[in-house]
């Protein structure tokens, strides 16, 4: 139920039954249901008659906060739903979608009267009001989670969810005013978008005003007043406009239905603000739709319009060609009518209005001849279907809800790959977008791009038109700098879970290495396997840690969140049981070299190790520095250099989490590492100091500047990738023999 139907009061114990009176209502209200449902079978309606009885009977004694019976709310709500020919399923869950949370039924007892598919539905509607949360946030994301899955897996639940925001929003007025502002921002952010993602064009400019209404009271009235002045100054216009229409229609022997459409107060208000316009300033306040007999007759009702008023150019659009991502079809023109009025004409046929008006419940609605997949695909279950997919990836609901609201506002791009097939994105979508909306295996291998055959930068932004050709490499793999402009809920998930699951195995190696560099100073040569004679030796390590499985306790002692020294003790003590004693040598031998507290067999860093070592940004270690290990708190090892200052607080504050590490011989990659150059303030000296760099081949990764009035010297601090402290050496000295150039060195943490 949603947060304006919780509102809604209950009768407290104690409160006189309701009035014949008021049953009476309900029951007619009922009664004004059953009309609607003559497109069901005798059978079918016999069975929702039997959930509004069950419903009737658990509501009984509930009052809404306008007096009348609690019932009235989930007959509405199967109106709605009756009104887009929804099945006798649908309709049950519509009358019953209350009945679990507010009545204490329970799903056992509706699978058992009303099947598995009504309960199924009925819980897809059900708030998490039972969990605890942290914040009311995440309580609503886990919800939305919940709803917006059960609607990928059935979409007849959305369509009751949105019914019965409708008819919450239309009785808004009935709930404490303090309610209006944070139920109205809801359902403009939230449910709005999603009718509009799914076709259901007539419920989301509905949800649209209705939210408007109550969210800006003043505003709404004052819009109102201006639309019906307007509407009483051009209302001999628009009566001019249709006559003219419909004879040049006639003429040419086509057949055509004719209506007037304004456009909503709310999509007035937002053109207003966003394009800062005075009301007198918006010219498409009306318009035309027409319908057509067929696809044919709606290009020639274009050319018969065409011929009439002049076009705007710029204002012509083709919708039938190429369908909106929500299924929308429709030939859209703006002409310059008598007077010089913008007047805007929507042509389609009867088939695509009904599409136009209600998206996926077109699918009761109108069913065609031969229903095929490519229309099935037009109605919005491609996007239902990259719910579940990016729910595999992402189980925290708030991450969920991020990714999905993503893809909520349906502004889209066409684009074609190179076999002409269309394909629709959001608008700001990316080359990568693009990638992963093909395949997910293309998005993880995607090494570069081509637009319209030229080689193009993996962030650009797609344009309507484009012809995209992704070049794909095996060595490949997805960017963290991706997750910076992609705009896709899909890629942005497909992306983390990889980095996530990357991270993870390189943390499970970094912690066998530190756990098997601990077992070293206690006297053990290596880690026991994962074998039989070993299996229950794990299995008591796993339960004093706390961990499920060997991989994950590796995983934590990579991430910092166990200590490996602490974890190797408890091992050795373990074996020590079992007879298996640490060798004396070995042990004599690590104790006499170790130092302080750091272990011998070092962990050896060659710059391949990604996310499970950071090199401590205070002093930036390069290869041929002294260095050290710390196991930060759930962040892996970070490096610091043996004199760096914080790194000497920390080990002296936390010194168990020291490890010792050391430069493999042949280190895979450049390390960057700061400079300061002071040069005299002459023209040109940044460029000759950079060109300079760059000679010695060390790449530029930062450069600032000091912010001191100008003086006759400078700092210039750069971040440089280096190979070693030997190729730092000699960048240095090619840098002191720059002209202008003063001094050159290393930049020094403080201590």
């Amino acid at each position: 139920m949603s947060a304006v139907a919780k509102s809604q009061s209950h009768a407290p114990k104690g409160t006189p039954k309701p009035s014949p009176a008021a049953l009476n209502a309900a029951a007619a209200s009922f009664a004004a249901l059953t009309a609607r449902l003559d497109y069901l079978s005798p059978e079918d309606t016999e069975l929702v008659r039997r959930a509004y009885r069950f419903a009737d009977e658990a509501h009984l004694g509930q009052l809404r906060n306008s007096g009348e019976p609690y019932i009235t709310h989930p007959i509405a709500v199967a109106a709605q739903c009756a009104e887009w020919k929804l099945d006798a399923q649908a309709l049950m869950a519509a009358l019953l979608h209350d009945a679990i949370e507010d009545c204490g039924v329970t799903k056992p007892e509706l699978i058992e009267r009303f099947g598995a598919p009504v309960a199924e539905l009925v819980d897809g509607l059900t708030k998490l009001d039972k969990l605890q949360f942290n914040t009311r946030e995440e309580n609503q994301a886990e919800s939305f989670r919940k709803m917006l899955l059960a609607m990928a897996r059935d979409v007849r639940v959305i369509l009751v969810k949105l019914a019965d925001r409708t008819h919450n929003m239309r009785t808004l007025a009935d709930a404490p005013r303090e309610k209006w502002g944070r139920i109205s921002r809801e359902t403009l952010d939230i449910y709005a978008p999603i009718a509009h993602r799914l076709g259901l064009n007539q419920t989301y400019r509905e949800l649209q005003e209705l939210s408007f209404r109550h969210l800006k009271p003043w505003r709404y009235a004052t819009l109102s007043k201006a639309v019906a002045k307007a509407r009483g100054r051009r209302r001999d216009l628009i009566q001019k406009v249709q006559k003219e229409v419909e004879a040049a229609f006639s003429a040419a022997g086509m057949t055509l239905r004719i209506a007037g459409r304004e456009k909503t107060l709310y999509s007035i208000y937002r053109k207003m603000e966003e394009k800062h316009l005075s009301f007198a300033q918006v010219t498409d306040i009306y318009g035309f739709r027409l319908i057509v007999p067929n696809v044919i007759a709606c290009y020639t009702g274009l050319g018969i319009l065409h011929q009439m008023y002049k076009p705007l150019p710029g204002k012509f659009k083709d919708h039938i060609a190429i369908a909106k991502l929500n299924g929308y079809q429709s030939l859209h023109t703006t002409l310059v009518g008598p007077a010089g009025v913008s007047v805007e004409f929507q042509l389609r046929t009867e088939a695509m209005h009904v599409v136009a008006e209600s998206g996926v419940a077109a699918h009761w609605l109108y069913k065609a001849a031969e229903p095929n997949a490519a229309s099935n695909d037009r109605l919005g279950t491609k996007w239902l279907q990259s719910l579940l997919d990016i729910q595999d990836e992402t189980r925290d609901a708030a991450e969920f809800w991020d990714h999905v609201k993503v893809d909520l506002f349906p502004d889209a791009v066409y684009v074609f790959t190179p076999k002409s097939q269309i394909m629709a994105l959001p608008r700001g979508a990316t080359v990568v977008d693009f990638a992963y909306a093909i395949h997910s295996n293309i998005g993880d291998h995607t090494s570069a791009a081509r637009i319209n055959g030229d080689q193009v930068p993996l962030r650009t932004e797609l344009k309507n038109g484009d012809v995209v050709e992704v070049i794909t490499a095996p060595v490949s793999t997805p960017n963290p700098a991706w997750l910076g402009f992609v705009r896709t809920g899909r890629a942005r998930s497909k992306i983390r879970h990889y980095l996530k699951t990357l991270a993870h195995a390189e943390s499970e190696g970094l912690g066998e290495k530190l756990l098997a560099q601990a077992l070293r100073a206690e006297g053990l040569s290596k880690l026991p396997e994962e074998d039989e004679e070993h299996q229950a030796l794990w299995e008591k390590l796993l339960r004093f840690t706390g961990n499920r499985t060997r991989s994950e306790l590796l995983t934590d002692i990579g991430l910092g969140k166990r200590i490996a020294s602490i974890v190797a003790k408890r091992l050795v003590a373990m074996l020590t049981e079992l007879g298996e004693r640490p060798d004396a040598l070995l042990l004599s031998r690590e104790r006499f070299i170790s130092h302080e507290t750091v272990s011998q067999g070092a962990v050896t860093l060659d710059g391949s190790e990604n996310s499970s070592v950071r090199f401590a940004l205070c002093c930036r270690p390069i290869p041929g520095d002294s260095i050290v290990g710390y196991l930060g708190h759930g962040e892996g090892l970070v490096v610091h250099t043996e004199e760096c200052g914080v790194g000497q607080r920390l080990r002296h504050k936390d010194s168990e989490r020291f490890f010792a590490v050391e430069w493999a011989d042949e280190p895979t990659r450049a390390f960057e590492t700061g400079v300061v150059i002071t040069v005299r303030n002459d023209k040109g000296v940044l460029a000759r100091v950079a060109a300079t760099l760059a000679d010695a081949e060390a790449d530029i990764t930062h450069v600032e500047m000091a912010d001191e009035t100008p003086q006759d010297s400078t700092d210039l601090r750069f971040v440089i990738a280096v190979r070693d402290r030997a190729h730092l050496d000699a960048v240095l000295r090619a840098a002191r023999r720059t002209a202008s150039v003063l001094t050159a060195s290393r930049t020094i943490p403080a201590p």
